[in-house]
């Protein structure tokens, strides 16, 4: 990470800090508007010489001149300042990037399910990409107009002090229109934005699901949250529009009356001998180029407001409360597991946990059974770092976990979820995230021994062949060995099986039970989760898990021989055999 989104991490703010470039792209703009300004001089001495009748082709070529080298200055200025904003601002857009990028990684997993994906989607794309539009394009107009306004009032004052009092009072006028064009765009700018991040998150899931959704027929506009959702996102924007339009054409109008005051204030002052006609012409021309620039300041000042909003989403997501822990190197000991007095909650007032003490042995094979929505998943994810407990402890070797960052305890875990994630890369490249410096043989010899090196040859290229989105090439048994080979490569010395060979069919699951064996060959800490109790029953300890605690814990003689929620469990399962 740079030094400025290291001093970020401290102060989020930070990463909205401008750079020089952007610097002197703003002082570019302000010599660009202050020159553009200077012409409507050149223009007055012109007209001035022809009335006058001292125009000669001397002085028409000298203000040619003139005019050329106005024009090739600010070419020049405009030309510098325009590259130094855009690389400026793609700087400090790409500091933002990279810092967010950054965050995300560091921001604890329940802030996921408490927020919607497209919160984060939005902040990372759209938003930023709108403040990028800020540092780019509209800061650098709205300074450039601005300055270009100052030198027309200042410019029409010195020629007629009314008309110059008429001039500023024009652009005077755009400030209640601004100002109530910015109060629309705060009532409803914000819900605009939170929408379309609810509109992302629902697209995401609406393409992701598609599958299911066709499968059950309501793959179209028949699935009622995704058309509803893009209705939500269609309604606001109409109803943003509606709102924030109506201000600039009052505005417009008003302006333009300026026209017919300077019109009737120079007429009236020419014929009292108190403003000569060259002046009053030229005044008079001005309201045309007077309307066109209130008109681009106003939409600009408006779009400005409209896009300071990503700021603020992208602000909400760079302040996001981090993971908390030393990022050292973390010891696992004996890779013994306790999770102590732990209480936890997904929501406040809904506890999954209360007083948990779970005890796995080093060395052993640990399973969790229960009722389902027991908590044996939230258990595995509290080991996983995925969650922190609110109260008690999860120690990994004698060490609290929570003390350190959670990628550095899960460099000693490997995990094999139900719901394996594979990206759309080769073969080789998705078991090689386990181990990134693996040669080619351990990724081969590790899906041999996830019993996957069958599958793979039949594969078109073979352990280069792309498996598409999600693995969706290949079924869920082959993705689930794939999700082995990766824990088998790792080789860490512990590991959390969640429910593996769930909804697997039978020769898969065979597969995966032979994979699973061959993972567990060398001596580590285990602790599964099955959905059939026949497959724990050689565990070394079995937990069951109910009302938020252990219930009871111990070997598959010992629980059935209690006679207590295990041994009625085992029971109803035979019943069903």
């Amino acid at each position: 990470m740079t030094g400025s989104n290291t001093a970020a991490r401290r102060d989020p703010t930070r990463i909205f800090a401008k750079n020089r470039r952007f610097s002197v792209h703003i002082a570019c703009m302000v010599v660009d508007g202050v020159l553009d300004g200077c012409n409507f001089a050149l223009i007055y001495l012109v007209i001035r010489g022809v009335f006058e009748g001292s125009f000669t082709m001397s002085s028409a070529l000298a203000m040619t001149a003139a005019v050329a080298a106005v024009f090739v200055v600010r070419l020049l200025v405009y030309g510098y300042g325009y590259l130094q904003g855009q690389i400026g601002g793609a700087q400090i857009s790409r500091n933002i990037r990279v810092f967010l990028g950054e965050k995300i990684k560091r921001i604890p997993l329940s802030r996921f399910t408490e927020r919607s994906s497209g919160d984060y989607l939005n902040a990372l794309t759209v938003n930023v990409n709108d403040y990028e539009q800020i540092l780019t394009h509209k800061t650098g107009s709205i300074v450039k107009n601005v300055a270009l306004a100052v030198m027309l009032i200042t410019f029409v004052t010195w020629l007629f002090a009314p008309a110059g009092a008429i001039v500023a009072a024009m652009f005077l006028l755009i400030v209640p229109g601004l100002a109530y064009s910015w109060h629309q765009v705060r009532r409803f700018g914000a819900r605009k934005s939170a929408i379309q991040a609810s509109n992302a998150s629902a697209i995401v899931e609406h393409v992701t699901g598609m599958q299911t959704l066709r499968a059950y027929g309501i793959g179209g506009t028949a699935n009622e949250r995704i058309v509803e959702s893009m209705r939500a996102f269609s309604d606001i924007s109409y109803r943003y529009e509606a709102a924030v339009t109506p201000p600039g054409a009052v505005v417009f109008a008003l302006v333009g009356m300026g026209a017919p005051a300077l019109f009737l204030v120079c007429c009236n002052a020419v014929l009292a001998g108190t403003l000569d006609a060259v002046s009053a012409v030229l005044i008079i021309m001005l309201p045309l180029f007077i309307i066109k620039l209130t008109a681009a300041l106003f939409v600009d000042l408006t779009a400005y407001r409209n896009l300071s909003i990503a700021k603020g989403r992208i602000a909400d997501v760079a302040a996001e409360v981090e993971e908390q822990g030393v990022d050292e190197e973390f010891s696992v000991g004996d890779a013994g597991i306790e999770l102590s007095g732990v209480d936890f909650a997904y929501e406040p007032g809904n506890p999954v946990f209360r007083g948990l003490e779970l005890a796995c042995a080093p060395g052993s094979l640990t399973a969790l059974v229960g009722d389902s929505g027991c908590g044996k998943s939230t258990a595995l994810s509290l080991v996983a770092q995925y969650y922190r407990p609110d109260a008690g402890s999860v120690l990994i070797g004698g060490s609290d976990s929570a003390a350190y960052a959670p990628e550095r305890v899960l460099e000693h875990v490997s995990i094999v979820d139900q719901d394996v994630f594979l990206f759309d890369d080769s073969v080789a490249e998705n078991v090689r995230y386990a181990k990134p410096d693996a040669s080619d043989e351990e990724i081969r010899k590790a899906c041999r021994l996830a019993n996957a090196d069958g599958f793979i040859g039949q594969m078109p290229e073979g352990y280069a062949s792309r498996i598409g989105e999600n693995g969706s090439r290949l079924s869920g048994g082959e993705r689930q060995r794939l999700s082995i080979a990766r824990a088998i490569l790792r080789d860490s010395p512990i590991v959390l099986l969640d429910e593996a060979t769930a909804s697997l069919d039978i020769e898969n699951e065979l597969a995966v039970k032979r994979a699973i064996r061959n993972l567990l060959a060398r001596r580590k800490t285990v602790i599964m989760i099955a959905h059939t109790l026949p497959i724990v029953r050689t565990a070394d300890s079995i937990a069951v898990i109910g009302d938020g605690r252990v219930i009871e814990q111990g070997t598959h003689e010992e629980l059935v021989a209690r006679g207590g929620k295990y041994a009625a469990m085992w029971a109803a399962d035979r019943q069903l055999a």
